[in-house]
């Protein structure tokens, strides 16, 4: 079966792993995932290409096992990134009302939409994601939706996420080669955010974790918008690293150990064990003690945990986390992960799971997998938006305009 208009990709090319997710949407607009696809990441550090013929490889390897999975052949998906480079940050446009009646009309609102769209990046900047907040109408805040309004002044604040032109390019590009079209390209927090969180989640405020290979993605939700975004260059890898340095292993092993014996927190029942590990060829080689693996670990995730705490912290949104925060990505499944981010956080923690969302269990329950879903979900909006654009019924297209507009999608 041909990729028809219904079946959405997801594509992360992670430090660890390259996933690729398919999806379907039905008549309904339900969203149903039909096929996933990994293959273990080996051109990508810190989230970004390094090595471009080892991460294509692991790109088809991945795209293949989807295809097969989902009975579908593969020809456009929707990319997600991350890196370092990425920033995010709040703007606000404004637009004088200067109709006669001074009634704020439809044209109004996009007229300053595109007034906050427009904003001075560096120059070897891009931005991936302009995220309506909220209207001010006048002064008067907190306004989902201005249109019928009475006013002389519009305004509307936007968070506006950018990065590096040339290394998001590097990305597209190696999935361009591939004779693969790229539908849109999104911030990999922004989509492990989608698959996890709920509206009313969002609403009451939450902060989605997602601790990769080798970044950390972070978005915090307040009032059902998106506030706040980062990202910050260490993950799961620098953990191995760590573990490799500390107990005298080769990586490999301090990333096989961390996998077996990895956890957060240093208990009676660890105090005093050892680990004997073999060499390649079966001798003993020698002993690793289990507790001084889990201090090393616990030190590392919870310097991760700090280093989100404090930016969140000094963007002012740390007490209007009432949904509390949420963890996703393959750190995620270390044991007592989520009470080492309580500690931190003094708020409530989960193992977020993914929602709105059928097919695969497999995939539904599992942490790393949280991005590539989102990134299906994201393109199902997109799906719904162009139906929406394409509908001839024009009542019932301004209807769903507005349901979309209201969720912050167009």
């Amino acid at each position: 079966m041909f990729n028809s208009p219904s079946i959405i990709v997801g594509l992360e090319i992670g430090t660890s792993k390259v996933c690729a997710v398919v999806g379907e949407v039905n008549d309904e607009g339900a969203l149903n995932i039909v096929g996933l696809g990994q293959a273990a990441s080996r051109g990508v550090r810190k989230g970004e290409i390094v090595d471009v013929p080892k991460a294509e490889d692991d790109v088809r390897a991945a795209i293949v096992e989807a295809e097969k999975m989902a009975n579908v052949e593969i020809r456009s998906v929707y990319l997600g990134v991350t890196g370092a480079h990425i920033r995010g940050f709040n703007n606000r446009g404004v637009h004088p009302v200067v109709s006669a009646d001074r009634e704020i009309s439809q044209d109004d609102m996009q007229d300053v939409i595109k007034n906050a769209k427009a904003i001075n990046v560096p120059n070897d900047n891009t931005v991936l994601h302009a995220i309506r907040q909220h209207f001010l109408v006048d002064g008067q805040d907190g306004i989902a939706d201005p249109v019928g309004m009475l006013g002389s002044r519009l305004e509307v604040d936007m968070h506006v996420v950018h990065g590096k032109f040339n290394r998001l390019q590097n990305a597209i590009r190696l999935v361009k080669g591939m004779q693969l079209e790229v539908d849109d390209v999104v911030f990999n927090g922004m989509a492990s955010s989608l698959a996890l969180l709920s509206n009313e989640q969002k609403e009451m405020g939450a902060l989605v974790i997602d601790v990769g290979g080798g970044t950390t993605d972070y978005v915090v939700y307040v009032d059902g918008v998106v506030k706040h975004t980062g990202v910050i260059a260490v993950g799961g890898d620098h953990v191995s690293h760590d573990l490799a340095v500390g107990l005298k292993v080769p990586l490999s092993r301090a990333e096989q150990l961390k996998i077996e014996h990895g956890g957060t927190f240093v208990d009676d029942a660890v105090r005093g064990r050892v680990l004997p590990i073999t060499n390649e060829v079966g001798l003993p080689f020698k002993e690793v003690n289990l507790e001084h693996l889990r201090r090393i670990m616990s030190l590392r995730l919870e310097e991760i945990f700090e280093l989100v705490a404090q930016d969140v912290q000094k963007a002012g949104l740390l007490d209007y986390l009432r949904a509390g925060v949420f963890l996703c990505g393959g750190v995620a499944r270390v044991p007592n992960f989520a009470q080492l981010a309580e500690s931190v956080f003094e708020l409530p923690v989960t193992v977020g799971k993914t929602n709105s969302i059928s097919g695969l269990k497999s995939a539904l329950d599992q942490p790393e997998f949280a991005s590539a879903i989102g990134l299906v979900k994201f393109g199902s909006f997109k799906h719904r938006r162009r139906d929406v654009k394409a509908s001839p019924v024009r009542g019932l297209k301004q209807i769903f305009t507005r349901i979309l507009q209201r969720t912050n999608l167009i």
